[in-house]
Parts: structure tokens; sequence; C-alpha cells
């Protein structure tokens, strides 16, 4: 015990996540299917390094209404409270009220990529999510607010040189309403994340970019907390249907 290093710990967690995604990207890059092999990647390394109560997965999301969103890369939704999650024909379905994060993965960014992953995050976003009362010991009956949706970007490389240069965040800043992009991970360069005080992105290039953006990550989903509880109820009058 008394020759351990935290420092090498950490250095060898970072090598871990290095090698998964390297993997990933010779393996499936060179078969045809990067973008099924990226997606799957970065699943792996999330449900291997964050908490248990979260899961990430390749899902469509669903709301109370009844309206589907296109099916997401990389979901990170509750596993501990959420009521239910579907599976249909192979294929996941999440109530919008337990999704933490939404993230597009694939093996390079660019403007075309990043426009549409603000789009994607946009519709996310616009899906209605319902409330619940709880009870508060003392405090009688109190509906916890709903933290806003995470949406990012997960790739490898991006075309722009430099990587993460004045034409990413440019391409970042083209949408900082329902499509913004609040964090993400170019993983050969660096990551970034929005910084809500200073209303810009910050970039953050080297740092060792994949386990960086991990921890952010998790500082961020420490802040969010637990997810809304579901109303159930909401959900069920489709049964009568």
């Amino acid at each position: 015990m008394a020759d351990w290093s935290l420092q090498a710990l950490l250095a060898e967690m970072h090598d871990d996540v290095q090698r998964r995604l390297a993997t990933a990207r010779t393996t499936f890059g060179s078969t045809g299917v990067a973008g099924n092999g990226s997606d799957r990647a970065w699943i792996e390394l999330l449900n291997t390094y964050l908490p248990k109560r979260y899961e990430a997965a390749t899902a469509y999301i669903v709301d109370s209404l009844g309206t589907f969103s296109q099916q997401a890369d990389v979901v990170i939704f509750d596993r501990q409270d959420s009521p239910f999650i579907f599976y249909h024909q192979g294929q996941m379905v999440v109530p919008i009220e337990s999704v933490y994060a939404v993230f597009e993965a694939k093996p390079t960014a660019n403007a075309v990529l990043l426009r549409y992953a603000q789009k994607k995050a946009a519709s996310v976003r616009a899906l209605r999510r319902t409330t619940l009362q709880t009870q508060q010991p003392g405090r009688g009956q109190l509906t916890k607010p709903l933290a806003p949706i995470m949406c990012g970007l997960l790739t490898f490389e991006t075309d722009w040189q430099p990587a993460l240069g004045f034409e990413f965040e440019k391409a970042l800043e083209a949408d900082l309403g329902k499509g913004r992009l609040d964090i993400g991970c170019i993983a050969e360069h660096g990551h970034f994340t929005y910084d809500d005080n200073e209303n810009r992105h910050k970039l953050v290039t080297g740092m060792k970019p994949a386990t960086a953006f991990l921890f952010k990550l998790i500082e961020k989903l420490q802040v969010i907390g637990a997810a809304p509880p579901v109303n159930v109820e909401a959900y069920s009058k489709w049964l009568a249907k």
C-alpha cells in the first residue's frame, strides 16, 4: 500500500481510456462501420467509469405526449430510479425525464456534423418533461426543478486545422439556444465545455483529453443530482388508448 501512487493510478486510467478508443478507431475504421464503432466505444467507456446510477446506451427518447426523438448515439440516463425503460424490436426507448445527457458520436467532427448535433439537441430539448411533487418532511409538497439536459459531441478527430481552433469554436457558437452543445471530446486533441458564467465555450487542448472529459462530465452530473421522478400517471394514460 505504501508504494501506491494516485498519479500512477490516474495515468493507468488514462492509458486504458486511450487504448479503448484507439482500438475502436482502428478496428471499426477499417470495416466501414466507423460510426457504429464510435458510439459503441464511447458507451463502453462511459459504462465502465460512470457511477452505477447512470447507464449509457444508444436509444430513442419519448415523452408523455407520445413524441419520439430521433435515435441518439449515446444517451446517459438514470438506471436507479427510472420506473421503466422500454425495449422494442431490439431498440431501447427511454422516457425523457430519466435522461441526463445526449451525445452525437462519430469518428470525425466537421461543420455538417456539428450542425446535425445541434439540431438533434434542440429536438431532444423540445420533448415535454413532466414534473412530480414529492413530500418533504416539514416542507410539504415540493416540485423538483428540472435541470437542463446536457447535449454534446464525441469524436476521435476533426476536419479542421487546428482541430480545436477558431473554425471549430465558430461552429459551436452557431447555436447557443436549444441546440447548444454543452460538453464534448475530440479524443486525439482536447475537450470542450460551455461556461454558463461567461456565456461561452471553453476549448482545452491536450490535458489527456478523454480522461479530462470524463472528469468534467462526472462533475456536471454531480451538479445535476438525481433525475426528477417520472410522473407515471402521465404515461399510463396511453394504456387506455
